[in-house]
């Protein structure tokens, strides 16, 4: 994951069982992901359901990241932060900097689930799934699928009424480690913001599988890219060859 760019993250648990069983538990993801991701990242939406997450992010620049590192007590450094800060030229992004601090949530994490719970062994599939967002459209989609992630898995019928996704904080004045005011601003105001968000609900209560499905299209849109760009190449080559 490389500074300056913006990706929806996402993960489940193994077998699909249940990655919180009570709202303590939702609560303290939330702070241990505040804690290991947030002066990494700038998030700007987010849904917890019951065997898996969402959260649509953009990593924050290396300067920012250097910065808040040498606030740090250097004992508390982890040997990848240690090296980062040693190394200030090198791309984050080589050594995994960020999926690394995503390893250090989930870890922390599973420790504490699986303590509370008495239970053993991974908690999360892995490697968790990031897909890079390319542009506008594409980062406009992301906010509202993973806000309309609990309407997908018939939960609720109604964004609103679903209290552990972001939605929720965008509508509010509270505190919050969301970027508010970004995604607001993006979408017009709190009025479109709410107006564009229950459109996209209508339909999706119309078409349940449309919005996933033209999800699934813009993530699969680098992946058909990239396979033309190596076509033309390989004809390239073998025209090259014969003539």
């Amino acid at each position: 994951m490389k500074p300056g760019k913006s990706y929806h993250i996402y993960n489940r648990t193994n077998n699909k069982e249940r990655l919180f069983r009570q709202d303590a538990d939702r609560f303290f993801f939330i702070q241990q992901y505040e804690e290991y991701l947030s002066p990494f990242l700038k998030t700007y939406a987010f849904n917890l359901l019951d065997n898996h997450f969402h959260f649509v992010v953009s990593v924050r620049s290396q300067v920012e990241i250097i910065a808040y590192l040498n606030t740090l007590d250097i004992k508390l450094l982890t040997q990848k932060e240690m090296y980062l800060l040693n190394n200030p030229e090198e791309d984050l992004w080589i050594n995994h900097f960020i999926e690394w601090e995503f390893l250090r949530l989930f870890t922390s994490y599973a420790l504490t689930f699986n303590f509370k719970y008495d239970r053993k062994g991974n908690l999360f599939h892995r490697p968790f799934k990031r897909v890079e967002i390319e542009d506008n459209i594409q980062f406009s989609q992301a906010i509202f699928y993973v806000h309309a992630n609990a309407v997908k898995h018939r939960i609720i019928d109604k964004l609103e009424n679903y209290k552990w996704s972001s939605f929720n904080i965008c509508m509010s004045d509270e505190p919050t480690f969301i970027e508010r005011d970004f995604v607001l601003e993006w979408f017009g105001g709190k009025e479109m913001f709410q107006e564009c968000h229950r459109e996209q609900n209508i339909l999706y209560q119309q078409y349940p599988f449309q919005i996933e499905y033209e999800a699934n299209l813009l993530r699969k849109k680098n992946t058909l890219r990239l396979a033309k760009v190596n076509s033309q190449r390989r004809h390239a080559r073998i025209s090259k060859k014969f003539y």
